[in-house]
């Protein structure tokens, strides 16, 4: 028995590492671009340095970095820089699609982990919010190794265990997190959205959720998860298919190619509808399509984080 749990632990440890090894080689190959390419601006440098302002004090000027670029940086410290970031992540049965290659939810994961790992080079504080129907955890903020690995624990056991049949209640979800943060943060939200796509009044009542976060002064950053091909395009074989709801179980038999363009005619304007409330609302909307990578996830978190500091 002690060896089955020696065992377990062991192969547990492997992938925490494992974990931790996939985030750092996405940010450090995302940074590495990002030197690179025209916005290097938004370097991870800007979190530990910013521009000097004529008539402030010397004191903090780093001279070596001026040796370097020729430009006068200023030196910033944990308390002036610090952000605290929340991530709530769906893992809602929607998220388990499609069922061959990388999912929607084991994508979100591997973004998430990698957000924080960059979290944590830049000494922001985070925190993390598991939710499907309910909210199923919500973590303290910390900006610690040992935080970043229990958190990257956490993601490991829903990777490991992704629910079936549950359904989605993004709007309670929110309302209950506004509730719980009480200083200024950036709230992070990685999900498919699909659960308002056909009702207007859940469509009404997300965003009253939504605007409880942004009336707390919460800046809202939402990464909408979705495979592009078969979940926007519709782009599956022409016969008859057997689609099954993954959070009710509901089965339908349909022909793809006679229903395809009223499918992407309704999905295209309920994208629309989110977009225009998201602009009203002042809340960044960001498709992160799972065929595309990480880096549009870490470069829309680095441009966000800008404008906050």
């Amino acid at each position: 028995m002690e060896s089955k749990t020696k065992l377990s632990e062991d192969q547990h440890i492997r992938q925490l590492v494992n974990l931790e090894l996939l985030a750092r080689q996405v940010v450090e190959g995302f940074i590495t671009g990002l030197h690179q390419s025209p916005f290097h601006g938004f370097s991870v440098e800007f979190a530990e340095h910013r521009l000097y302002n004529s008539g402030e004090s010397v004191k903090n000027i780093d001279w070596k970095l001026l040796a370097r670029t020729d430009k006068l940086f200023v030196k910033q410290f944990e308390e002036e820089t610090n952000l605290r970031c929340y991530l709530l992540l769906d893992t809602s049965s929607s998220m388990n699609f499609p069922d061959k290659g990388i999912n929607k939810l084991q994508f979100s994961i591997y973004a998430v982990a990698s957000l924080m790992y960059l979290f944590k080079k830049q000494r922001d504080a985070f925190g993390l919010c598991l939710f499907s129907d309910k909210v199923d955890l919500m973590t303290q903020i910390k900006s610690t190794t040992s935080h970043l690995f229990y958190l990257y624990a956490e993601l490991e056991k829903a990777y490991s265990a992704p629910k079936q049949n549950t359904l989605t209640n993004i709007t309670n979800v929110l309302h209950q997190v506004a509730g719980q943060i009480h200083q200024r943060s950036m709230v992070v939200i990685f999900s498919d959205m699909l659960e308002n796509s056909l009702n207007s009044e859940k469509m009404q009542a997300l965003f009253a959720a939504i605007q409880h976060l942004k009336y707390n002064k919460h800046e809202v950053v939402i990464f909408n998860v979705n495979d592009r091909k078969k979940e926007l395009e519709f782009n599956f074989d022409n016969r008859p298919h057997q689609f099954i709801d993954i959070e009710s179980g509901e089965q339908v038999r349909v022909h793809p190619g006679k229903i395809r363009d009223a499918y992407i005619s309704s999905l295209t304007q309920y994208r629309h509808e989110l977009e225009l409330k998201c602009a009203q609302y002042q809340v960044d909307i960001v498709d992160a399509f799972i065929e595309n990578g990480y880096n549009e996830v870490l470069k829309s978190y680095l441009i966000k984080r800008n404008k906050m500091i």
